[in-house]
């Protein structure tokens, strides 16, 4: 192995933290100083004086919510290339029902504990 195959590696490591570190340069001399700036940091409101709090709090439940949309969503997307290659598994005589049966009785386990946990409930 000589050191000219590494080139290309060399190249993309070079280019990656000279972009990283071009990135944080311009960003700390464009950047927003630490003195504020009353009009600068109050947010738009269509040409209206801002009232109350710009950054709101959310409940936890919403996070928890969003979390968990996520996680089966995810889990959803493993089915599609299950989905479409289910034929040619029939066809070459693979068991692949048994699988994907475990996979969704997971999934199904993992909800029904979600729901008696009460992760699902936006108010109590």
């Amino acid at each position: 192995m000589t050191l000219i195959q590494y080139m290309p590696l060399l190249v993309q490591l070079l280019l990656a933290v000279g972009i990283a570190i071009a990135i944080i340069v311009v960003s700390h001399i464009f950047g927003q100083r630490a003195k504020p700036n009353k009009i600068k940091d109050s947010p738009y409101e269509c040409g209206l004086i801002a009232v109350g709090k710009s950054h709101t709090r959310f409940s936890v439940k919403f996070y928890v919510t969003a979390m968990l949309f996520i996680l089966f969503d995810v889990e959803i997307v493993f089915l599609f290339p299950w989905a479409i290659v289910y034929r040619e598994f029939l066809a070459a005589g693979i068991p692949i029902l048994t699988p994907v049966l475990f996979f969704l009785a997971v999934l199904l386990i993992g909800l029904v504990y979600e729901i008696k946990k009460g992760a699902l409930v936006w108010e109590k």
